[in-house]
């Protein structure tokens, strides 16, 4: 129902920041721009808020009234209209699934690029079974064990974003190597796994990895690990920041400081052949 209020969800925050955007730099205010299309401005309010659906014809209509020519932008906002309330695999996981997780898997699946920070535990990603199922169950203080037995499964349908054909993100994974060294006592064999699994999929053309070394000189990582999510123009990049009671989402302009410090921790990092081969001696180490 196009003019019931709606729950803003991630898709429908990063369409109504989009068209708030190219509102802004056609020069018209609210009023004027309901006002070409025949509406009054709260609806376009609403819109721009999340709290109200769109039609991607009215985008395409809207985009005309901006004076927006790009083909591309005016697909990627049409096709992200049609997706706002779309639901996902992950519905069927939603007794345990929460909204914000919910969310973030949108994201994921809409990426155009994946850029994660991980100083503490291996990328969701890029995990093994073996390793989510345990640090899944080792970080909850209230899941049963089916339910986390439910969760690991969704992390791992998850990884299939990254071997979708055509479309798939490029994913760029930075880890702590503090966080390679976690003993895993129910499964001794779990992080040899794991280090093999990274080097099995930094082999993807689309995935990276880079390990930021024990004696790394000071970085903007060290106040914490996050996620920026990164989209086709003009739609703007999210960042996920996590913690005990759920998901923090930064968006649009905010999270240009976090692209920044992404790229100085880059930088202070071992290159990816250096990475590697350090991953490479960590697994070869646990073979003894």
């Amino acid at each position: 129902m196009p003019n019931s209020p709606l729950v803003p969800t991630v898709r429908r925050r990063r369409l109504g920041a989009s068209l708030r955007r190219l509102r802004n730099e056609a020069g018209m205010t609210l009023d004027s721009a309901a006002g070409a299309m025949g509406w009054k401005g709260p609806k376009l309010s609403k819109i721009e808020g999340a709290t109200q659906s769109i039609r991607p014809a009215d985008v395409d209509a809207l985009l005309t009234v901006y004076g927006v020519e790009d083909t591309r932008v005016r697909d990627a906002l049409g096709a992200l209209a049609r997706d706002a309330g779309k639901k996902g695999w992950w519905q069927t996981y939603s007794a345990i699934v929460s909204p914000t997780y919910a969310d973030y898997i949108s994201l994921e699946t809409d990426a155009e690029t994946i850029c994660a920070w991980s100083p503490l535990i291996v990328p969701g990603l890029l995990q093994t079974a073996a390793y989510a199922r345990e640090t899944i169950g080792g970080v909850t203080t209230s899941r049963t064990p089916e339910e986390v037995a439910a969760l690991t499964e969704v992390r791992m349908a998850r990884q299939s974003v990254l071997s979708r054909p055509g479309t798939a993100p490029e994913l760029w994974a930075i880890i702590h190597e503090a966080a390679l060294h976690q003993r895993f006592a129910v499964r001794p064999t779990t992080m040899r796994e794991q280090l093999r699994r990274l080097l099995d999929v930094s082999e993807m053309p689309n995935v990276t990895v880079q390990l930021m070394p024990l004696d790394s000189t000071p970085h903007p990582g060290v106040v914490g690990g996050f996620t920026l999510t990164g989209f086709p123009q003009p739609m703007p990049s999210v960042v996920l920041l996590e913690n005990l009671s759920g998901a923090t989402y930064v968006e649009g302009d905010d999270a240009t400081p976090f692209a920044r410090a992404f790229e100085r921790i880059r930088a202070a990092a071992l290159p990816v052949e250096d990475s590697l081969a350090r991953i490479a001696e960590l697994e070869e180490g646990h073979r003894k």
